[in-house]
Protein backbone atom coordinates (compact mmCIF):
# COMPACT_ATOMS: atom_id res chain seq x y z
CA UNK A 1 0.00 0.00 0.00
CA UNK A 2 1.01 3.19 -0.61
CA UNK A 3 1.54 5.45 1.96
CA UNK A 4 1.78 9.82 1.99
CA UNK A 5 4.51 10.78 3.10
CA UNK A 6 2.93 14.00 4.41
CA UNK A 7 -0.76 14.06 5.63
CA UNK A 8 -2.35 17.55 6.44
CA UNK A 9 -5.85 17.35 8.31
CA UNK A 10 -8.12 19.68 8.80
CA UNK A 11 -9.33 18.97 12.11
CA UNK A 12 -13.26 19.57 12.07
CA UNK A 13 -16.45 19.19 14.28
CA UNK A 14 -15.04 19.60 17.95
CA UNK A 15 -17.81 22.50 18.28
CA UNK A 16 -20.60 20.30 16.78
CA UNK A 17 -19.81 17.14 19.23
CA UNK A 18 -19.86 18.99 22.21
CA UNK A 19 -23.07 20.79 20.95
CA UNK A 20 -24.87 17.13 20.21
CA UNK A 21 -23.43 16.30 24.50
CA UNK A 22 -24.99 19.57 25.65
CA UNK A 23 -21.88 20.50 26.63
CA UNK A 24 -19.94 24.17 25.95
CA UNK A 25 -17.62 24.21 22.75
CA UNK A 26 -14.70 24.15 24.63
CA UNK A 27 -14.91 20.76 25.85
CA UNK A 28 -14.78 20.06 22.43
CA UNK A 29 -11.54 21.28 21.89
CA UNK A 30 -10.28 19.09 24.89
CA UNK A 31 -11.27 16.35 23.66
CA UNK A 32 -10.22 16.40 19.89
CA UNK A 33 -6.73 17.44 21.74
CA UNK A 34 -6.69 14.39 23.52
CA UNK A 35 -6.85 12.10 20.66
CA UNK A 36 -4.20 14.20 18.89
CA UNK A 37 -0.86 12.03 20.60
CA UNK A 38 -2.83 8.62 19.06
CA UNK A 39 -2.97 9.62 16.00
CA UNK A 40 0.65 11.22 16.14
CA UNK A 41 1.69 7.72 17.22
CA UNK A 42 -0.18 5.92 14.78
CA UNK A 43 0.82 7.91 11.64
CA UNK A 44 4.41 7.30 12.65
CA UNK A 45 3.27 3.54 12.76
CA UNK A 46 1.97 3.72 9.15
CA UNK A 47 5.03 5.48 7.80
CA UNK A 48 3.54 9.09 7.74
CA UNK A 49 6.55 11.23 7.91
CA UNK A 50 5.09 14.61 8.28
CA UNK A 51 1.65 15.18 10.12
CA UNK A 52 0.09 18.94 9.98
CA UNK A 53 -2.92 19.98 11.90
CA UNK A 54 -4.86 22.82 11.57
CA UNK A 55 -5.45 24.06 14.72
CA UNK A 56 -6.14 27.64 14.81
CA UNK A 57 -6.85 29.90 11.64
CA UNK A 58 -6.77 33.57 10.52
CA UNK A 59 -10.24 33.56 10.43
CA UNK A 60 -11.02 31.95 13.67
CA UNK A 61 -9.68 35.13 15.83
CA UNK A 62 -13.20 36.60 15.04
CA UNK A 63 -14.59 34.04 17.78
CA UNK A 64 -15.84 34.42 20.99
CA UNK A 65 -12.91 35.33 23.38
CA UNK A 66 -13.91 33.55 25.37
CA UNK A 67 -13.15 30.13 23.17
CA UNK A 68 -9.96 31.79 21.82
CA UNK A 69 -8.63 32.24 24.98
CA UNK A 70 -9.64 28.69 25.86
CA UNK A 71 -8.06 27.37 22.63
CA UNK A 72 -4.91 29.16 23.09
CA UNK A 73 -4.42 28.04 26.79
CA UNK A 74 -5.31 24.28 25.34
CA UNK A 75 -2.43 24.48 22.95
CA UNK A 76 0.33 25.67 25.54
CA UNK A 77 -1.03 22.86 28.08
CA UNK A 78 -0.44 20.57 24.99
CA UNK A 79 2.83 21.35 24.83
CA UNK A 80 3.57 21.33 28.59
CA UNK A 81 2.11 17.93 28.63
CA UNK A 82 2.56 16.44 25.68
CA UNK A 83 6.67 17.36 24.71
CA UNK A 84 7.75 14.81 26.79
CA UNK A 85 6.35 11.95 25.36
CA UNK A 86 6.73 13.71 21.56
CA UNK A 87 10.68 13.63 22.36
CA UNK A 88 10.76 10.11 23.28
CA UNK A 89 8.95 8.89 20.48
CA UNK A 90 11.47 10.65 17.87
CA UNK A 91 8.78 13.28 17.26
CA UNK A 92 9.72 16.83 16.01
CA UNK A 93 7.44 19.53 17.05
CA UNK A 94 6.88 22.63 14.40
CA UNK A 95 4.69 25.77 14.22
CA UNK A 96 3.25 27.02 10.90
CA UNK A 97 1.63 30.50 10.94
CA UNK A 98 1.83 34.16 11.96
CA UNK A 99 3.08 34.97 15.58
CA UNK A 100 2.82 38.38 15.71
CA UNK A 101 -0.79 38.19 17.56
CA UNK A 102 0.26 35.13 19.62
CA UNK A 103 1.12 35.96 23.39
CA UNK A 104 4.71 36.22 24.26
CA UNK A 105 3.86 33.23 26.93
CA UNK A 106 2.51 31.06 24.26
CA UNK A 107 5.17 32.10 21.77
CA UNK A 108 8.05 31.23 24.05
CA UNK A 109 6.50 27.65 24.91
CA UNK A 110 6.10 26.97 21.09
CA UNK A 111 9.99 28.32 20.58
CA UNK A 112 11.23 26.38 23.10
CA UNK A 113 9.46 23.24 22.17
CA UNK A 114 10.87 23.50 18.89
CA UNK A 115 14.41 23.75 20.00
CA UNK A 116 14.02 20.92 22.10
CA UNK A 117 12.85 18.33 19.49
CA UNK A 118 15.09 19.97 16.25
CA UNK A 119 17.32 17.31 16.61
CA UNK A 120 14.46 14.30 16.42
CA UNK A 121 14.34 11.54 14.11
CA UNK A 122 11.27 10.51 13.67
CA UNK A 123 7.70 12.17 12.32
CA UNK A 124 7.58 15.73 12.11
CA UNK A 125 4.35 17.06 13.33
CA UNK A 126 3.60 20.28 12.29
CA UNK A 127 0.99 22.63 13.97
CA UNK A 128 -0.44 25.21 12.13
CA UNK A 129 -1.74 28.18 14.69
CA UNK A 130 -2.93 31.88 13.38
CA UNK A 131 -2.53 29.94 9.98
CA UNK A 132 -3.92 30.95 6.81
CA UNK A 133 -3.19 30.21 3.12
CA UNK A 134 -3.85 33.41 2.19
CA UNK A 135 -1.82 35.21 4.31
CA UNK A 136 1.57 33.02 3.43
CA UNK A 137 1.46 33.70 0.36
CA UNK A 138 0.97 37.04 0.81
CA UNK A 139 4.11 36.85 3.69
CA UNK A 140 6.25 35.31 0.93
CA UNK A 141 5.62 37.75 -2.07
CA UNK A 142 6.41 40.91 0.75
CA UNK A 143 9.55 38.45 1.35
CA UNK A 144 10.40 38.49 -2.39
CA UNK A 145 9.98 42.05 -2.98
CA UNK A 146 12.03 42.49 0.48
CA UNK A 147 14.43 40.53 -1.32
CA UNK A 148 14.46 42.50 -4.82
CA UNK A 149 13.40 39.14 -6.58
CA UNK A 150 12.49 39.91 -10.16
CA UNK A 151 12.49 36.97 -11.90
CA UNK A 152 9.64 34.90 -10.00
CA UNK A 153 8.94 31.58 -10.15
CA UNK A 154 7.25 28.47 -8.28
CA UNK A 155 10.54 28.05 -6.65
CA UNK A 156 11.31 31.24 -5.59
CA UNK A 157 8.03 31.61 -3.94
CA UNK A 158 7.51 28.16 -2.33
CA UNK A 159 11.32 29.05 -0.61
CA UNK A 160 9.84 32.15 1.08
CA UNK A 161 6.79 29.50 2.93
CA UNK A 162 6.74 29.34 6.17
CA UNK A 163 8.52 25.67 5.99
CA UNK A 164 9.99 25.46 3.12
CA UNK A 165 11.74 21.93 3.86
CA UNK A 166 8.52 20.28 4.31
CA UNK A 167 7.19 18.48 0.84
CA UNK A 168 4.09 19.51 -0.18
CA UNK A 169 1.17 17.10 1.64
CA UNK A 170 0.01 14.42 -0.10
CA UNK A 171 -3.01 13.68 1.48
CA UNK A 172 -5.42 16.26 3.05
CA UNK A 173 -8.29 15.33 5.05
CA UNK A 174 -11.04 17.15 6.42
CA UNK A 175 -13.29 15.97 9.06
CA UNK A 176 -17.00 16.49 10.07
CA UNK A 177 -18.63 15.96 6.75
CA UNK A 178 -17.45 19.94 5.12
CA UNK A 179 -16.34 20.19 1.65
CA UNK A 180 -14.14 23.12 1.59
CA UNK A 181 -10.23 23.58 2.33
CA UNK A 182 -11.39 26.99 4.67
CA UNK A 183 -7.64 29.09 3.41
CA UNK A 184 -5.52 25.78 4.45
CA UNK A 185 -2.28 25.26 2.72
CA UNK A 186 -3.41 26.84 -0.70
CA UNK A 187 -0.04 27.16 -2.87
CA UNK A 188 1.44 23.55 -1.32
CA UNK A 189 -2.09 21.37 -1.39
CA UNK A 190 -2.01 21.77 -5.60
CA UNK A 191 -1.53 18.42 -6.42
CA UNK A 192 -2.90 16.98 -2.97
CA UNK A 193 -5.55 14.35 -2.85
CA UNK A 194 -8.20 15.27 -0.75
CA UNK A 195 -10.83 12.97 1.65
CA UNK A 196 -13.39 14.21 2.87
CA UNK A 197 -15.40 12.35 5.99
CA UNK A 198 -18.57 12.80 8.09
CA UNK A 199 -16.64 11.89 11.17
CA UNK A 200 -16.29 14.90 13.69
CA UNK A 201 -12.67 15.01 14.82
CA UNK A 202 -13.18 14.43 18.50
CA UNK A 203 -14.37 10.39 16.97
CA UNK A 204 -11.17 10.09 14.49
CA UNK A 205 -9.58 7.00 14.87
CA UNK A 206 -6.88 4.75 13.93
CA UNK A 207 -9.05 3.30 12.01
CA UNK A 208 -10.17 6.31 10.22
CA UNK A 209 -7.46 7.51 9.41
CA UNK A 210 -6.40 3.96 7.97
CA UNK A 211 -8.80 4.09 5.77
CA UNK A 212 -8.39 7.81 4.62
CA UNK A 213 -4.76 6.35 3.67
CA UNK A 214 -6.30 3.10 1.75
CA UNK A 215 -8.54 5.58 -0.43
CA UNK A 216 -5.28 7.43 -0.82
CA UNK A 217 -3.65 4.53 -1.91
CA UNK A 218 -5.96 3.24 -4.43
CA UNK A 219 -5.56 6.36 -6.26
CA UNK A 220 -3.68 7.34 -9.52
CA UNK A 221 -1.33 10.21 -9.33
CA UNK A 222 -0.55 12.04 -12.35
CA UNK A 223 -0.16 15.56 -11.49
CA UNK A 224 -0.87 16.64 -14.94
CA UNK A 225 0.53 14.06 -17.01
CA UNK A 226 -1.33 11.44 -19.10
Amino acid sequence: MAVPEHVAIIMDGNGRWATKRGLPRLAGHHKGASIVEGIVRHAADVGIKYLSLYAFSTENWKRLSDEVSGLMSLLERYIAEKLSALKANGVRLRFAGRKDRISLRLRAAMEAAEAETVDAGGLQLIVCIDYGGRQEIIDAVTALVADGVTDVTEESISKRMYLPDVPDPDLVIRTSGELRVSNFLLWESAYSEFYFTDTLWPDFDDAELDKAVESYSSRDRRKGGA
